[in-house]
């Protein structure tokens, strides 16, 4: 893995809500669950819906494409164990977000 890059500021990133970002090419869904961020591929695996732009309740955000659900902690997909989405490590520096790509 690189290094950490700047994926967003930590107050755009809302409790129990996330956004997409862009990243050196890279399509990202950044999740806020209870204070700890969340970055989870933004493509769903199921037609290429915007996981960022779903639902989130709890750990889980629901695609507003066609309702497949991952777990944003896990990249798991709740409709279909075998799939996953990648994962990717996290730290806060001051007021930004980093992802590790």
């Amino acid at each position: 893995m690189g290094e950490f890059v700047r994926v967003a500021a930590v107050d755009e990133v809302k409790p129990g809500q996330g956004l997409v970002a862009e990243v050196n090419g890279k399509a990202l869904a950044v999740f806020n669950v209870d204070g700890q961020i969340h970055v989870i591929d933004n493509t769903c695996l199921h037609r290429g819906g915007p996981l960022g732009e779903g639902e989130l309740e709890a750990t889980v955000v629901t695609c507003p494409w066609h309702g497949w659900q991952f777990d944003v902690t896990t990249g798991a997909c709740v409709n279909n164990p075998s799939a996953r989405v990648q994962t990717y490590p996290v730290k806060v520096e001051g007021s930004d977000v980093k992802v590790q790509l």
